[in-house]
């Protein structure tokens, strides 16, 4: 009963919020504006969408508790952790939205918030760590906090790096909260939170709203912590070399870009158009087409995994689709401009 009154209540407030969202991006204002470089978008976009999974991810959290019903949500201090570093994120992202911070800063302000959070909570830290065709488990000792602190700020730059398209870190986002409903990770609080994104992608699709950073950062926070917690909590725990499979396609982009940013003596966090999704669109001219095309390879090596295939030949199968496809788009790209 006490579920069926959240569920209900979490969908009547994001409900609200998408039809008063105009009223509620002008209170705000805080907007993303076009700059013909990066930002190709052609009018001033709201920059909030972050800032509303946050009030749901606080809203969630106080009904729970108001409501007594703390077999759906983290045990221990978990639930902390989550806020606290979900909100350090956020509001890194979201400055970094308004002022453009330099990619040291960005990167020196997520070591800070890490560091504070494993410090504080240690049981955020992994141990070692348990691969699925392996026997033993492999022990971190020592360099456990720098395994943490590798794997949150690689995950929030690896997510913010796919968000170039509106809906695609949404539905990326959506689809793996879609797997922690199934193993049964906390499933009633997935879903609360799925209906906040659902809204949100919405508004993001009509180019109401943006996530920004902020939003990229936050979401980067929930999952990570949450893998972390399944591994340390559930039986049916996902193996790490498992997590990679789900995260695979926005990893390799991510080494890509930074092998390609390194080569051209850029900065390796610099951000630019050479993202998967940008030479996807470059080359079909259709938003609509390049997020399912994405979403598709993404979703790909987990459709493989959940079919039982090894993981090596996961790898290898979805290593030579992705660089498949980017080497016969950028042969595309190069014989289209020498025609011109």
């Amino acid at each position: 009963m006490e579920n069926s009154f959240l569920l209900i209540l979490i969908f009547f407030l994001n409900l609200i919020i998408f039809f008063k969202f105009q009223k509620l991006s002008s209170f705000f204002k805080v907007l993303d504006k076009p700059d013909k470089k990066l930002k190709k978008h052609k009018n001033p976009v709201s920059l909030i969408g972050g800032f509303i999974i946050l009030i749901n991810l606080y809203l969630i959290f106080f009904l729970i508790k108001l409501l007594n019903l703390n077999n759906i949500i983290f045990e221990g201090n978990f639930s902390n952790i989550i806020l606290i570093l979900g909100s350090t994120f956020f509001v890194i992202g979201f400055l970094d939205d308004l002022k453009n911070l330099s990619p040291n800063i960005k990167l020196f302000l997520i070591i800070i918030s890490i560091f504070f959070v494993t410090f504080f909570f240690p049981e955020i830290k992994l141990e070692n760590i348990k691969i699925s065709f392996l026997k033993n488990h492999y022990s971190f000792g020592n360099f456990s906090f720098i395994f943490i602190l590798l794997s949150f700020a690689l995950l929030a730059n690896a997510l913010n790096m796919f968000d170039g398209i509106n809906l695609q870190l949404i539905c990326f986002t959506l689809f793996i909260f879609v797997i922690f409903i199934l193993k049964g990770f906390l499933p009633i609080f997935f879903i609360l939170l799925s209906i906040s994104l659902i809204f949100l992608g919405l508004l993001n699709y009509q180019n109401k709203v943006f996530i920004g950073d902020g939003g990229c950062y936050l979401i980067s926070s929930i999952i990570g912590s949450t893998f972390i917690y399944q591994y340390k909590t559930f039986d049916n725990f996902l193996f790490g070399d498992q997590i990679f499979i789900i995260l695979l396609i926005p990893s390799i982009d991510m080494f890509r870009l930074f092998l390609v940013r390194i080569i051209k003596k850029k900065h390796p966090f610099k951000g630019d158009l050479n993202h998967l999704h940008h030479i996807i669109d470059g080359f079909i001219k259709n938003k609509n087409l390049t997020i399912l095309i994405t979403l598709s390879l993404c979703i790909f090596p987990t459709f493989l995994m959940f079919l039982k295939l090894e993981t090596y030949i996961i790898l290898f199968l979805s290593l030579i689709i992705y660089l498949s496809l980017i080497l016969f788009l950028e042969f595309k790209k190069k014989n289209y401009k020498g025609s011109e």
